[in-house]
């Protein structure tokens, strides 16, 4: 199944965000996925899954958030990314097709804090933020207990903002990808390989997707 790659320039009262459509044939379910607060969609995981997922008839659209799109290097406030990401749902919506919000990082706050309110089908956390590196006590597990609907972390076994292991019980799958840090990036001298992790991170999804 071809895969056809165009973008789209949405006003939002946030300003300019931009989608990046990997569109699949006769696709049915849109998966949203933004980036996070230091990087754009050139994410390895965001292109992963972008390149993976329309062969399994998922539409994927990468998000880039209104400050990217600027040229900004520092995100705004999550309220600013909110009004954002509200702005541009209707272009997602327009699809006609279940959306599932998600994002990487900050991205996956905003899915998360925003999914009941849009109506998001699902959430895709990659790499949530659960506390800044070193400070457990800021713990941010309320945004994702909260998305009020199915949930899929994945999360590196190495993660400075929340290892697997530190994640709070709650109604959400986690997949883990070993030795992964922040940007799912592992280490030379480990057992797996990058390309193995971005496997784990393109299957977890699909399979996950599949049972929605």
């Amino acid at each position: 199944m071809g895969v056809v790659i165009d973008t789209q320039l949405v006003e939002t009262p946030a300003g300019a965000a931009r989608i990046t459509w990997h569109r699949a044939a006769r696709a049915r379910i849109v998966l949203a996925l933004s980036h996070g607060a230091g990087g754009g969609i050139e994410a390895r995981d965001l292109q992963a899954i972008a390149r993976a997922l329309p062969a399994r008839r998922v539409s994927v659209a990468l998000v880039e958030q209104p400050w990217r799109v600027a040229g900004k290097k520092v995100a705004p406030a999550p309220k600013t990314l909110d009004v954002g990401w509200r702005g541009l749902w209707p272009a997602l919506a327009d699809q006609g097709l279940p959306v599932v919000a998600g994002g990487r990082s900050a991205g996956a706050r905003v899915a998360c804090r925003t999914a009941a309110e849009l109506g998001a089908h699902a959430v895709l956390a990659l790499s949530f933020p659960l506390h800044p590196p070193g400070r457990p006590e800021k713990s941010r597990a309320d945004e994702l207990l909260g998305a009020g609907v199915p949930t899929l972390v994945v999360q590196g076994g190495n993660d400075p903002f929340g290892r697997p292991g530190e994640f709070p019980d709650g109604e959400y799958q986690v997949v883990e990808v070993p030795f992964g840090d922040h940007g799912f990036a592992i280490p030379k001298h480990a057992s797996l390989g990058q390309n193995d992790a971005l496997g784990i991170i393109t299957e977890g999804v699909a399979q996950w997707v599949d049972a929605l």
